[in-house]
């Protein structure tokens, strides 16, 4: 077990990887978080990552905190620490298995073969088993992780996002052709809202990026918290240190109005996605959310070659500009006996109820069918 992601040499984590390229699970996104404050005892994320060794050597990690709460997670179980409240149990502290404040999809499991990754999947059951930690919960893993988790003792628990998929479109107008005429004309009155009340857009990415940019952007996003009379989850400092150490993974959007900003959102990319993420305003625009996140990006990708925009969690208002349901998926394993099989029925039937839901959905595509 590791305290810091800094234990734990960043050439050996990043092998571990072989070759995928998300910056969530970078080793220096996961250090800045650590660095920056955000992800610390006190924040109620104390790190204790898994490392697996083999003949001396590190075959295996696993990104894994001790949580005393259940913020920042986005697969929800506060209905499961409630009900051991209310029986005399403690829920907290868990062991979490996730990107801290991230609802993406992707490797929990980092292996050099197989076997490596079989064993870290039970090495986590049996360390929560052997912990005094109500449960386990691992958030967003890739497909082929849940098989193993599943295997190794773990409940498995169904979930949707919405994500964007290019389908090699030359522009945006090409874009909106594929749509349905009433999503194709909403996205563009929605977009002449924004342009007739003389709002423009810098998207800016690396180290194009100036202090002043950074600035705005912090402003946005800890105002957004503030309407919402919450505290955010990340700070100054860490968005600073993204600038620095991530410079290529970041794409910034910018709004302005009559030379002066008026809302940014931040988006992270790789290759092959990119990540809508945070935003914020200072000045209330008809649909200026839906062009800063969403027309913005889908214009950036296109002009990227881009191949996937995640919207993050939830939004099936997502589904009108284009973007379609995909299944997402989160392993738990629970100490208590009693509310583990309470857990695991409801699953069942929260799965069965997913799974109709993804039916739904996918019958109401934006997109034209063919006849």
């Amino acid at each position: 077990m590791c305290s810091a992601i800094t234990e734990i040499d960043p050439q050996q984590w990043e092998a571990l990887r072989h070759g995928d390229t998300q910056p969530f699970l970078n080793h220096a996104w996961l250090a800045l978080l650590e660095r920056s404050g955000c992800v610390t005892d006190e924040s109620g994320w104390r790190p204790l990552h898994l490392v697996l060794e083999r003949n001396g050597q590190m075959v295996g990690a696993v990104p894994l905190y001790l949580k005393v709460h259940s913020y920042g997670e986005y697969v929800f179980d506060w209905a499961w620490a409630d009900a051991y409240r209310r029986h005399g149990l403690a829920y907290y502290p868990k062991l979490l298995s996730a990107i801290p404040f991230t609802p993406v999809p992707g490797m929990r499991l980092l292996a050099a073969d197989a076997p490596a990754r079989k064993a870290l999947a039970q090495a986590l059951i049996d360390l929560a088993r052997e912990s005094s930690v109500s449960s386990l919960h691992v958030l967003f893993p890739d497909p082929e992780e849940v098989t193993l988790l599943e295997g190794a003792g773990a409940m498995i628990r169904r979930g949707v996002q919405f994500h964007w998929y290019n389908e090699g479109w030359p522009n945006f107008e090409a874009f909106l052709g594929s749509l349905t005429q009433p999503k194709r004309k909403k996205i563009r009155a929605e977009r002449r809202k924004v342009a007739d009340s003389g709002v423009t857009f810098r998207r800016l990415s690396g180290h194009d990026i100036s202090e002043a940019d950074w600035a705005f952007f912090c402003h946005c996003y800890d105002n957004t918290y503030l309407e919402h009379h919450s505290t955010p989850y990340l700070n100054r400092a860490f968005f600073n240190g993204l600038g620095e150490r991530l410079p290529e993974s970041v794409l910034m959007v910018i709004a302005e109005r009559a030379g002066k900003p008026i809302a940014s959102s931040l988006l992270m990319r790789d290759a092959e996605r990119m990540y809508g993420r945070y935003w914020g305003a200072i000045e209330n625009v008809p649909c200026l959310h839906f062009e800063t996140c969403y027309y913005q990006a889908i214009e950036a990708a296109i002009d990227l070659g881009i191949r996937v925009i995640e919207g993050g969690a939830q939004g099936e208002h997502k589904m009108a500009r284009g973007f379609t349901p995909q299944p997402t998926a989160s392993a738990h394993w629970l100490a208590e006996p009693a509310f583990a099989d309470a857990v695991q029925r409801f699953l069942e039937r929260e799965g069965q109820a997913v799974g109709g839901y993804l039916d739904e959905l996918n019958d109401r595509t934006p997109f034209k069918t063919s006849v």
